[in-house]
C-alpha cells in the first residue's frame, strides 16, 4: 500500500485513521479525455470493497449505450463485490443543448429530476459511491444551483464519497472539493479528424 505523506496535519482532533476514512468529493474537470473513465474506475474500486454505487448521467442520452455501463451492472449482478445502481437523465451530447420535442420533459427539468433523486439516496445513505457523471455541465449551464449542491454534500450523512465530472466545473465546488484533476489536453486523435471508435470512446 503506497504511504502519502501529508504535507500539513491539520489541527482538527481527528485520530489519523478518522482522518484517512472520512467521505471524499472528488471533482474530475478539464477539456481532456478520461474524466468519467476515471470516475468509473473508482467504482470499480468501490465494487470491489463491497460498496453499493450509484451511477447518476446526467446530460447524455438514454439511448447511449457506454461500455463500463455494461460492465458494472454485469458486476453489480454478480453477487461478488458492491452493488450497482445505474440512472440516465437528459438528451443528448453533453456539449450540445437540443430543444425538447412538444410535451417532452426539458433536458433542465430532466437534470433537476436527476439531483432530486441523488439528493434523495444522500439522505437515505443508499450508496457508499456516487459517480455524478457529467454534473459539472447543469451546474456550469445555471440549471442546479452550485451553492444548493455544496450545501446538500457538506451535510450528507454517513460515509457516502461523490465523484462528479465534466468540463467547467464551477469555481465554487473546486474550491470545496477534496480531490480536484483537471484532465488537459496535449493531442487528441480527433484534431486530425479521426471520430470515435469502439472499445476506447465508448
Amino acid at each position: 500500500m503506497p504511504q502519502g505523506q501529508p504535507s500539513v496535519v491539520p489541527n482538527d482532533g481527528l485520530t489519523t485513521r478518522q482522518r484517512r476514512n472520512r467521505p471524499l468529493v472528488f471533482v474530475h474537470t478539464g477539456i481532456g479525455k478520461g474524466k468519467s473513465t476515471a470516475a468509473f474506475g473508482l467504482a470499480l474500486r468501490a465494487w470491489n470493497q463491497g460498496w453499493p454505487v450509484g451511477v447518476f448521467q446526467f446530460v447524455k442520452s438514454a439511448k447511449w449505450k457506454v461500455g463500463e455501463e455494461n460492465a458494472l451492472k454485469v458486476l453489480g449482478a454478480s453477487g461478488e463485490g458492491g452493488t450497482v445502481a445505474w440512472h440516465k437523465m437528459g438528451e443528448g451530447w453533453s456539449w450540445i443543448q437540443r430543444e425538447p420535442a412538444e410535451g417532452e420533459q426539458s433536458n433542465e427539468d430532466k437534470a433537476r429530476e436527476g439531483w432530486e433523486q441523488v439528493k434523495r439516496d444522500l439522505a437515505a445513505e443508499t450508496h457508499r459511491l456516487y459517480v455524478l457523471d457529467e454534473f459539472a455541465y447543469p451546474l456550469h449551464w445555471g440549471w442546479i444551483d452550485t451553492d444548493e449542491v455544496i450545501e446538500v454534500l457538506r451535510e450528507r450523512p454517513g460515509t457516502q464519497h461523490v465523484v462528479i465530472t465534466g468540463r467547467n466545473a464551477p469555481q465554487q465546488l473546486i474550491d470545496f472539493a477534496d480531490l480536484v484533476t483537471d484532465m488537459s489536453k496535449v493531442k487528441h486523435p480527433m484534431d486530425a479528424g479521426q471520430k470515435g471508435q469502439r472499445g476506447i470512446e465508448w
